[in-house]
């Protein structure tokens, strides 16, 4: 799990986030990530129909969206509250950084076993400089498989 936060918090107008208590590993923090999407998203297949999609939700605090590709990789990313659906972004990630660097790349795996994320430096590099550059909000981004 990745995290990318503006250098100032304040200076932004973005909220700290919410006291929390006791603080999560990474580990868990993906677990509760993978068990609220796969919940929501069993939910939305089951009230709304096979054809309808679970793209993102909102607590009081973050909001997380979420895009599946015809592959089944997942994409998560979380921002504040006020930012709009990012379903396009996502996409833009998975067709010009995951595409061109994991797939493309013959010395890459694309298979990840056991939710351990994707290990190629060429993505990892081109995914920093998207997020800084191109996005103004504090984002975590997670780039593991949920199956």
């Amino acid at each position: 799990m990745r995290k990318w936060l503006p250098k100032d918090n304040q200076a932004n107008g973005l909220p700290d986030g919410p006291p929390r208590g006791k603080a999560l590993s990474a580990e868990d923090d993906a677990k509760l990530v993978f068990g609220t999407i796969f919940s929501l998203r069993n939910m939305v297949k089951k009230l709304g129909g096979p054809e309808d999609n679970f793209l993102s939700y909102r607590t009081g605090h973050y909001k997380l969206h979420y895009y599946e590709t015809p592959t089944s990789l997942k994409f998560v990313l979380v921002t504040d509250t006020k930012t709009n659906n990012l379903r396009i972004v996502l996409h833009q990630i998975y067709v010009s950084l995951y595409v061109e660097y994991v797939v493309k790349n013959p010395l890459s795996p694309t298979e990840h076993p056991g939710g351990i994320g994707v290990n190629c430096e060429m993505f990892e590099l081109g995914l920093e400089q998207f997020i800084v550059r191109g996005l103004h909000f504090a984002v975590s981004f997670d780039t593991q498989q949920f199956r």
